[in-house]
């Protein structure tokens, strides 16, 4: 049975705070999704993730780092609120305001019935991440031969229609999050969860804000 929790426990961290040349890239909160606008509970431009899951994320950045690469992080934590808006979209009329870059030929339906979108997300249990690698002479972001949130085939994990690059580029990093205990999304590339999660039963819902109630 789960459990919905609406305060910050303790052991939720800041992740730009705890891993040193970690970058972000909150697209929930900036509006550049596939929404189209800021995500209900995304208060801040901020990342957070348990403790346990950013010490895992951590050793992943020290490895990439040893090589001149880095992370860059699209989200981690996500508030059950924020699932909900998520949800509102996909039952409200189409607008076209963000199909052509998110799900092109595809329905809102169509997204969630392809498993892209859930009612219940791992994201809200504080141990998900959702990110890439880049350049950190250049910033720029190697070519995983794909985009965050492109609900597509073309995001599977193992999509097989790729350039050699881009497909070493996604088994090295699938390489690395497994190493340090992440286990990878099918359908999304760019997603990793911690498999030895602390709170595998409970979905949170406080909004992320640089200062948060917490629970000790």
């Amino acid at each position: 049975m789960k459990r919905i929790m609406i305060a910050r426990p303790e052991d939720f961290v800041d992740i730009s705070l705890e891993i040193p040349g970690i970058v972000t890239d909150v697209k929930y909160f900036t509006g550049e999704n596939f929404v189209g606008e800021k995500i209900d509970g995304y208060n801040a431009p901020i990342i957070l993730l348990t403790r346990k899951a950013a010490t895992a994320l951590g050793r992943v950045q020290k490895q990439l780092m040893e090589n001149g690469y880095g992370l860059k992080i699209y989200d981690g934590y996500r508030p059950k609120r924020a699932v909900e808006h998520f949800i509102r979209w996909i039952n409200a009329d189409e607008d076209g305001k963000t199909n052509d870059l998110y799900y092109p030929g595809m329905t809102r339906q169509e997204v969630f019935q392809g498993g892209f979108i859930a009612k219940d997300s791992s994201h809200t249990r504080g141990s998900t991440v959702d990110l890439t690698v880049i350049d950190l002479e250049t910033a720029k972001e190697v070519d995983m031969g794909g985009v965050f949130d492109f609900f597509s085939e073309i995001s599977y994990s193992d999509y097989d229609h790729l350039s050699i690059e881009q497909s070493k580029n996604r088994v090295q990093l699938r390489y690395l999050m497994r190493s340090e205990g992440y286990e990878p999304m099918q359908q999304e590339w760019w997603h990793f969860t911690l498999a030895d999660e602390p709170y595998p039963q409970t979905y949170f819902d406080f909004p992320i804000e640089t200062s948060t109630w917490i629970i000790k």
